[in-house]
């Protein structure tokens, strides 16, 4: 996790290509490899692995990740139409990345097709 290139971004070694959001604790940024038209990535800058690794010390950023989800949403103009919001957790999960990462993705219906 520590070498992941999210964890790189969260200390700012690296910088995402389409930064949407950044404040003391949680970064939003565009998907290099999007599902949706619109794909954005927020992580907490905290180390994180996943869901499954969350203490109650830090469930409280969960909470403002999935707030922030909805303002970018918001922004972005697909609030009225619908998005989804999703957490991958471990391998079988989908998480690809071992760093916590809330997906927000909309701007299409083209998710639905996929089921």
């Amino acid at each position: 996790m520590e070498d992941s290139i999210f964890a790189q971004f969260a200390r700012g070694e690296l910088r995402p290509d389409k930064v949407r959001f950044e404040n003391d604790e949680m970064l939003a940024f565009d998907d290099i490899n999007p599902a949706a038209p619109v794909h954005i990535l927020i992580i907490p800058k905290e180390p994180i692995a996943s869901v499954a690794e969350l203490t109650e010390a830090q469930a409280g950023i969960v909470s403002r990740m999935v707030y922030r989800a909805k303002l970018l949403a918001e922004e972005l103009g697909i609030a009225e139409s619908g998005y989804r919001v999703s957490f991958n957790v471990g391998k079988d999960g989908g998480q690809i990345v071992p760093y916590l990462h809330l997906h927000l993705m909309g701007g299409s219906h083209s998710w639905r097709d996929r089921q």
